[in-house]
């Protein structure tokens, strides 16, 4: 009876199977709409069904389904959804699919699409067009939209004036709590944000924000001026969009003020767009840390010309620069041929010491962006990174010595001038035989002694490649921020590079005083 019951709920509750589109934890699902599902719906003319993926799907989900359409799809679907639904999803678009839009829309709706944008978005689409779409945008827009996009449009690009909004709730310190609210009421729904009001003097200038929380439960008599948040920080607007990002990550922030010379209040950016700014910051950082120019758009975006226009330049300088490893191997080709063994471990050396310098340069320059340190700390960040470097340097070099000596007796890495000559006579085998763990020949101080001596030349290498390595990591970045360049552009590749050569000149000055001719005599030649 009981199995049957189970049965019986089952069928009456069946559990939902796990789609594709779900992400999240703990059962949390938010739906996805493929191209295809949204091309059917807009040929089926179902507008309720339209109107409920508006509702339901996240605009950014269907800007990207969208993005594939048809300029003719794309037309009907914002024509057959109310324009407050479209509006999200539009600023969402590629850039290509907004203008294609824009070319295709009449006036009568352009009008209606853009009485439903927030100008600090829509002044992000403008600036990218070309200037004839740009100008019909403009001449469509309501006249506050028109000063405010011009407004916005006249800021460097990477400025705070660039990305701010000029739609907030700015009050006078001296209204009423319940006045406040009474006025957030009417004119909230048209502001970007409602969650951080801005105050000002009778003489405009900012004096203030007061969080929403604060002005709920304040009594109704107080003034904005009794509530006020007066220690907040704002910015001005040629303040660079970066270090407005940074004060919201120290700060916690949801909006700051934005101020002209006078500090009148202008604008506001708010979280999103700090947002923004933070994530192209550090795709920048990460492209130029790989040497690769930035691009523009997203990944899929880009056009294959247009990629390999942007790879090509760092790749011909990277070449460049490999010419003076070549020039300090060619330099030592004597010693590379009368110790073939020495040729063996110079990608290891040159692959350690880049990734050890690797690790710092992307510690520095986290920090340098961060603001955790600036280049008037340089010696102090040598000195903190020069201590550090000794303790990974000596643990790498001691594993070094084990690992290069195992692989040694493996015969992973060959030693032939060992059993040479009158060594090759006494052990009865013959010119040039390789000694390893599985022909037994290893276990005498003939075979230990140069091995031992090859191990802890290319360990004591290492330790001075990985120290060296480091100390460039650091000067390397913080002089390019002394300088005011952007310390990312001292990328890896460039690192590795020098490291490359030092490390090799270091190997082979080592190699000929300890392995070649050592003082004391007994050179392995």
């Amino acid at each position: 009876m009981d199995e049957k019951k189970e049965e019986i709920e089952k069928e009456e509750n069946p559990i939902p199977e796990e789609s594709e589109d779900s992400v999240g934890e703990e059962g949390v699902e938010v739906e996805k709409i493929s191209t295809e599902e949204l091309s059917s719906i807009l040929a089926s003319h179902n507008k309720e069904e339209l109107a409920r993926i508006f509702e339901e799907v996240p605009d950014i989900d269907i800007a990207e389904a969208a993005d594939k359409l048809e300029v003719e799809e794309l037309i009907r679907m914002f024509r057959d959804v109310p324009s407050e639904m479209t509006a999200n999803v539009f600023d969402e678009l590629a850039q290509d699919t907004k203008e294609n839009l824009i070319k295709a829309m009449t006036d009568k709706e352009l009008v209606k699409l853009l009485n439903e944008q927030y100008a600090d978005d829509l002044a992000d689409t403008v600036g990218d067009m070309p200037a004839n779409l740009a100008s019909r945008v403009l001449k469509n827009a309501s006249k506050d939209m028109r000063e405010d996009l011009n407004e916005l449009l006249k800021y460097k690009k990477d400025t705070a004036g660039a990305i701010m909004t000029t739609e907030y709730l700015e009050f006078r310190e001296s209204t009423k709590v319940e006045d406040t609210i009474d006025l957030i009421r009417k004119k909230g729904r048209d502001a970007e944000t409602v969650y951080t009001i801005f105050v000002r003097d009778n003489k405009r200038k900012f004096v203030g924000t007061v969080d929403l929380d604060d002005l709920i439960f304040a009594e109704k008599d107080q003034t904005l001026s009794d509530i006020m948040n007066v220690d907040i920080p704002n910015v001005h607007a040629n303040t660079d969009k970066e270090e407005v990002a940074n004060l919201f990550r120290r700060y916690d922030l949801n909006a700051i003020a934005v101020l002209n010379d006078d500090d009148c209040l202008i604008g506001i950016v708010t979280i999103d767009d700090a947002v923004d700014v933070m994530t192209q910051e550090s795709t920048e950082d990460i492209e130029k840390m790989n040497a690769v120019t930035p691009i523009d758009d997203s990944y899929l975006e880009t056009h294959p010309f247009t990629m390999a226009k942007k790879c090509v330049p760092w790749i011909v300088v990277l070449l460049i620069l490999g010419t003076f490893s070549s020039m300090v191997l060619s330099q030592f080709q004597d010693k590379i041929a009368a110790l073939s063994i020495l040729s063996a471990f110079i990608p290891v050396l040159m692959d350690t010491g880049g990734n050890a310098g690797g690790q710092t340069i992307a510690l520095v320059i986290r920090g340098l962006a961060l603001k955790e340190f600036n280049p008037r700390q340089t010696a102090k960040i040598l000195w903190q990174e020069f201590r550090s470097s000794l303790i990974i340097a000596f643990f790498i070099s001691l594993f070094a010595v084990l690992w290069f000596t195992l692989e040694q007796m493996f015969g992973i890495v060959s030693n032939p001038q060992i059993f040479t000559g009158q060594l090759a006579i006494k052990y009865g085998v013959s010119e040039g035989t390789i000694g390893t763990i599985f022909n037994g020949l290893i276990w005498n101080w003939d075979w230990f002694s140069p091995t031992l001596r090859v191990s802890f030349v290319v360990a004591g290498t290492l330790f001075i490649a990985v120290v060296v390595s480091k100390m460039f990591a650091v000067l390397l970045p913080m002089g390019a921020a002394a300088i005011k360049k952007d310390p990312a552009i001292v990328s890896q590749p460039v690192l590795t590079t020098i490291v490359d050569v030092t490390s090799l000149l270091i190997y082979f000055g080592i190699a000929e005083l300890l392995l070649l001719n050592p003082p004391w005599g007994g050179g392995l030649i």
